[in-house]
């Protein structure tokens, strides 16, 4: 029984690192103000540093010095639930309705390019966090026994290079992603029992850092002057975490899981371990193209696949032996691959001022047997409006969108494990962002 427990409170932190990846986890795609206001279509245009994310070839058609500074504030006004989970009345039948905790990320980005002057050469480096996550239920909540508090704060590095085919009008990119995360996780665990719903062990704290590496390409193509065609292509980044678990027992039971003598023990007893696992982040494939049919007018199409597949199982090591007969206990995932679809635009009103509207419909890959409330998510809608600002050589670029869930309904309620609900999840984000460009 403990073995299970214990394991689910270090797995979930470790899916908060992975669930916030990519596609509809909570991957941050809003990496430049421009492409925000275009619904993130922006992998055929790539016409502004930020192209470093969106597709690294582009930065080979940028002239000189560039610098771009730009931050997004992500609002989540309320996760909301209703229905029924383990904790919910004595048998987990009884009907509630939680609000998570409001939750506010301000993730700001870098990126500077540098191109030679005789050499069609250009040099890059991003600096950013697209893989932000925070989601906090209350300590009272009925999703308690699964998480409280989860926080995961990435930061990723990305030197690049891009090389011009001038007789071709072609470019293609290659960069390393180096990524390092710090992960923490707050929940209060509970025991199955004959006679009632369950029976509470203590509080668990999970701490985690990793770095690892990965790596992105990146084409474009401009055949005609009003045509670009993008391809960009990240790599898979594995991350090894290790990590330390923290343990309060507050009660007879939460002492028999970490091996102490119920009878014996003092009133709380501490327990801590090392912990250890690897996440396979996924890869992702993005095909784009941008068609000018007015001198004014810019319109794109991106699809982009990620592919989740690869991500089945989690499985935790635990080298402490007091906590040695919790090894080899994987958690199934079985996410799926997905797709998201952009569509964007941009309206030259004059030659100082561009105005912007997207659309981006982004699936998600966690199927309902293994959904949660650290990240319920779900097929989303985005909404978004921008526009630009460029005088001489500076350019402010803001955005604004708007992205609803759709509503989840899931009927995953395990009493044995104590995990899962039955019920509804919704949601809604709103993002605003802004870049400010200098050339040198």
């Amino acid at each position: 029984m403990g073995k299970k427990l214990t394991i689910a409170c270090v797995t979930a932190s470790v899916m908060g690192i992975a669930s916030l990846s990519m596609a509809a986890g909570l991957r941050v795609n809003e990496q430049g103000a421009k492409a925000m206001g275009m619904g993130n279509a922006f992998a055929a245009q790539a016409d502004d540093p930020t192209a470093l994310y969106y597709n690294p070839a582009g930065i080979a058609f940028l002239k000189g010095t560039r610098v771009s500074l730009g931050s997004v504030i992500i609002s989540v006004p309320e996760t909301e639930f209703s229905g029924t989970t383990p904790l919910s009345g004595a048998s987990g039948t009884t009907p509630v309705f939680e609000k998570a905790k409001k939750d506010l990320f301000i993730v700001p980005s870098l990126y500077v390019t540098y191109a030679l002057e005789n050499i069609p050469l250009t040099f890059g480096l991003g600096v950013n966090s697209i893989y932000p996550l925070a989601k906090s239920w209350d300590d009272s909540s009925a999703f308690r026994n699964q998480v409280t508090n989860i926080s995961v704060k990435p930061i990723n590095f990305q030197p690049t290079v891009a090389y011009r085919f001038d007789g071709l009008n072609l470019a293609l990119a290659a960069g390393l992603d180096v990524t390092h995360a710090i992960v923490n996780l707050q929940k209060f665990p509970f025991a199955p029992d004959a006679a009632q719903s369950a029976v509470p062990l203590g509080a668990m704290g999970v701490d985690g850092t990793a770095t690892d590496f990965g790596y992105n390409l990146g084409m474009k193509w401009k055949p005609r002057p009003d045509l670009s065609l993008g391809v960009a292509y990240r790599s898979e980044i594995t991350l090894n975490i290790d990590g330390r678990a923290n343990f309060l027992a507050t009660s007879p039971t939460g002492h028999l899981v970490i091996g102490l003598n119920a009878a014996n023990a003092n009133s709380q007893t501490r327990a801590t371990s090392s912990a250890s696992t690897t996440v396979t982040l996924p890869d992702s494939l993005t095909l784009a193209l941008a068609w000018q049919p007015t001198e004014r007018l810019t319109l794109e199409f991106d699809a982009e696949r990620t592919g989740w597949s690869s991500f089945k199982k989690l499985e935790i090591n635990f080298p402490n032996p007091q906590f040695a007969n919790f090894n080899n206990q994987p958690t199934p995932l079985n996410w799926e691959d997905v797709w998201a679809y952009k569509f964007g635009a941009q309206y030259a009103w004059n030659k100082n001022l561009d105005l912007r509207a997207g659309y981006m419909y982004d699936t998600n890959p966690i199927p309902d047997s293994t959904l949660g409330p650290i990240l319920p998510d779900s097929d989303r809608h985005s909404f978004s409006v921008g526009s630009g600002i460029h005088v001489d050589n500076i350019a402010l670029d803001m955005a604004y969108m708007f992205t609803h869930f759709e509503d989840r309904t899931v009927n995953n309620q395990d009493m044995v494990k104590l995990a899962g609900e039955n019920g509804t999840f919704t949601s809604d984000v709103h993002l605003f962002g802004a870049t400010l460009t200098v050339r040198f």
